[in-house]
């Protein structure tokens, strides 16, 4: 096999590989050409070393730690697909640099700040009305349905079928589909939306189910800026260098507020717990474990319950 003479030549032949695939590799890609640009921007030549790819990974100013053993993890995947290509190729010892992944520690939405959090929604400046419809019925999905905000984004309205109360979610995370099943509540929230959305725009170009007021799609930077002057007003009692609640957290208030119904409804999670990998479209249970968060309320059914199981065992 030729061997290719820059390392931004074998960094874009490496992610086309993966990328046929089915890994998308949109924040991984990135990194990965501006390591192989800094690599041959410096000089050097040749395979991956290790030196090369410590430097790349040291050299972000102001970086935390998490974020530099983050760079050279990204790297030392790469390094290990060219090993296979390049035996001279030296792949960068596994934690280095220290631990390259951390859970972040998501914000779990109160009903009653969900509440608040439509209300403010609903109050958005909206010259024809459709601006607030538009948010209102956005932010109540992603907490009716735990969709990621980028599934709610490239919605289609041909994907969203009312009369059945179904949404197909088409090429997400994996080039997965999937069905997701709505509530009677949040299918009648969308026809109501529906009908605003026709009211406004009864000519309505592209194919978009969330729209602004001049019919385009809803850019994510937009909503992004648009929820966190939302929620600043909602979550006011942060502690000091706490990190703002995110859109995606409204996806773990999801799947903690399905554990919760479950535990006091006594059912099965084991058995559930499957059910709801599927419908969240994770590829593995593990990756809907890693949303359970344990909230006071959750606690205190375990602690209960491992009272009574206690109680039990002593009485035997």
């Amino acid at each position: 096999m030729r061997i290719r003479a820059t390392m931004v030549q074998r960094a874009e032949a490496y992610l086309a590989a993966r990328r046929k695939l089915g890994f998308q590799l949109r924040i991984e890609g990135g990194e990965i050409l501006r390591f192989a640009r800094y690599a041959d921007g410096s000089g050097h030549r040749g395979p991956i070393t290790t030196e090369i790819a410590l430097r790349w990974a040291q050299s972000a100013e102001k970086a935390t730690p998490l974020y530099r053993a983050r760079r050279l993890e990204v790297v030392r995947c790469f390094a290990k697909h060219q090993a296979s290509i390049e035996p001279d190729t030296e792949i960068p010892p596994a934690r280095l640099l220290g631990p390259a992944h951390r859970r972040t520690q998501p914000h779990i939405y109160s009903e009653e700040q969900i509440r608040e959090l439509l209300r403010l929604a609903g109050a958005l400046p909206s010259p024809q009305g459709l601006r607030a419809r538009t948010y209102v019925s956005l932010i109540g999905l992603l907490t009716a349905a735990g969709l990621r905000i980028s599934e709610a984004l490239r919605l289609r309205r041909e994907d969203a079928d009312l009369d059945a109360g179904v949404l197909t979610i088409r090429e997400t995370k994996f080039h997965k589909s999937r069905l997701v099943p709505l509530h009677p509540s949040a299918t009648e929230a969308l026809r109501t939306y529906v009908v605003a959305r026709a009211r406004v725009l009864p000519r309505l170009d592209g194919t978009a189910f969330f729209v602004s007021e001049a019919g385009r799609a809803l850019a994510y930077s937009t909503v992004r800026i648009v929820f966190r002057h939302l929620v600043d007003q909602v979550v006011r009692d942060r502690p000091p260098g706490a990190r703002r609640p995110r859109l995606h957290d409204l996806r773990h208030s999801f799947a903690c507020r399905c554990l919760l119904r479950w535990l006091r409804d006594d059912v099965d999670v084991h058995a559930r717990i499957a059910a709801l990998s599927t419908y969240l479209g994770h590829a593995k249970v593990s990756d809907t474990y890693w949303y359970l968060t344990g909230v006071p309320e959750l606690m205190a059914i375990t602690a209960a319950r491992f009272e009574r199981f206690a109680s039990e065992r002593r009485h035997r």
